[in-house]
């Protein structure tokens, strides 16, 4: 079986000193990384009934859609404050120094939905535990937490308990 981490290029200190950064840009710019991507993230739902889609701002949206149009159904996008046009509710969440805030359409989840939460890496798990908190307060059921890539080191989905967790590259 092929693997996509060919396609994920190592940064060395970016965005600072003794970071490594896995960038995602050569797998978005190869068509077939693309492809074996997706058949990837498709193949960690097994077959779960899906109902919607949420993706994280900015780079859950680049697979989080592709994969909602494989599965037949909606995407909803989560974003920072003041960037969606509708109603939303809010979550704040912790940063290393400081918080952030993302939001969601409140009519964007109905109660009931099944929903697949997607993004590009887990990381400490703080953006995740939000967006699982934003689709809990909307009634909506967590199929799963889905990502390109995790850093296990980190511990970002003991943040995600009792949800589950599926990566297709664990760092």
């Amino acid at each position: 079986m092929k693997s996509i981490e060919p396609f994920i290029r190592d940064i060395n200190d970016f965005p600072k000193p003794g970071i490594v950064f896995k960038d995602l840009t050569p797998l978005l710019n190869s068509p077939e990384g693309t492809d074996l991507c997706l058949q990837e993230l498709l193949k960690q739902i097994d077959g779960a009934k899906v109902d919607k889609v949420v993706g994280m701002e900015a780079r859950g949206f680049f697979f989080g859609t592709l994969i909602a149009k494989a599965l037949g159904v909606g995407f909803i996008p989560v974003r920072k404050p003041g960037k969606l046009p509708y109603n939303t509710i809010s979550e704040t969440y912790a940063l290393e120094y400081g918080s952030d805030v993302l939001e969601i359409h409140e009519d964007a989840i109905s109660p009931g939905d099944r929903v697949l939460i997607h993004d590009d890496v887990l990381a400490t798990g703080g953006t995740a535990a939000a967006v699982c908190k934003l689709v809990e307060r909307l009634g909506g059921k967590i199929v799963q937490c889905n990502f390109i890539m995790e850093l296990e080191f980190l511990r970002g989905s003991e943040k995600l308990k009792p949800n589950h967790v599926a990566s297709v590259l664990k760092y």
